[in-house]
């Protein structure tokens, strides 16, 4: 894709990191839901440069298929998707994509997995050392570099697939739940991490997660999904509260609370509508 030398460009100018345009997805044939599905219908919504986006809603909403549609794994039915306002027609090569499971090779060490992403793009062998050896410092692994995945905590290894996803350094960061395996403790840890690698280098991220706390204490914006199916932008919250942040005493302000309990009675509504409709279905 051609690059934009965003200097040169008015404010008002500059396109979005990633912009929906009037996106539809459309399952048929396969689908659990039967033989003709519509996840998403008639959504826009963008995350600019170096913003923090969060999407929340009920289950099965369509948020992993909205993030699937970002990473270009498929392509909408109808609209378009586009990356620095181009439009996206294959994998979006800009983009860095952080599982809600870690994809970790198991024969494979800590460095060796954080590695490999530069070694499919043919960078010489001491280049990947030398930046496999900075990312492990930077997620605090470097004792750990020579172990396998099954020597590592649950942590560690979201730590591992973190480091593995930004040392090919992504222009657009796209992340699924990453930390709702995790306990409480740990899951703070790494929240906090995530906020300290994005201020110092400030990408574009667009975040899915359940949890309305996490949302918060991360993001620049929240948006709410409604209920599925057509399932479409029924919210969207800004977060202004002050950067940086400490994930769990963030949670203590009263802007926080009050937020937090806008975004709720938004989601409780389309929590209840994705409720009503599975008994239905059942």
């Amino acid at each position: 894709m051609t690059n934009i030398n965003k200097r040169y460009l008015p404010v008002e100018e500059i396109p979005p990191a990633l912009s929906f345009k009037q996106i539809g997805y459309h399952f048929s044939g396969s689908h659990q839901q039967g033989d003709d599905y519509l996840a998403i219908a008639n959504t826009s919504l963008s995350v600019a440069d170096g913003e923090f986006v969060s999407v929340v809603g009920p289950t099965g909403c369509g948020k992993s298929t909205l993030l699937n549609l970002a990473a270009g794994l498929l392509m909408p039915t109808a609209g378009e998707v586009q990356v620095f306002g181009q439009r996206l027609s294959g994998l979006n090569t800009r983009a860095g994509y952080m599982f809600q499971n870690e994809v970790l090779l198991p024969w494979r060490t800590a460095s060796e997995n954080i590695l490999l992403g530069l070694q499919y793009r043919g960078v010489d062998k001491q280049s990947q050392r030398q930046q496999a050896c900075y990312w492990l410092a930077r997620v605090g692994l470097t004792a750990f570099a020579d172990c396998y995945p099954h020597q590592l905590s649950g942590g560690m290894r979201k730590r591992v697939a973190l480091a593995q996803m930004l040392i090919l350094d992504p222009d657009i960061i796209l992340m699924d739940e990453p930390f709702s395996s995790l306990d409480i403790q740990t899951r703070y840890l790494m929240e906090n991490e995530v906020l300290a690698l994005w201020e110092a280098k400030k990408k574009a991220v667009l975040f899915i997660t359940h949890d309305l706390d996490e949302a918060i204490a991360l993001s620049d914006r929240v948006i709410v999904l409604s209920a599925g199916p057509s399932s479409h932008p029924v919210g969207e919250f800004s977060v202004n509260l002050p950067r940086p942040r400490d994930v769990n005493e963030i949670r203590h302000q009263p802007e926080f609370i009050a937020l937090h309990a806008a975004l709720w009675e938004v989601l409780r509504n389309e929590v209840l509508t994705g409720y009503r409709q599975q008994q239905q279905r059942g």
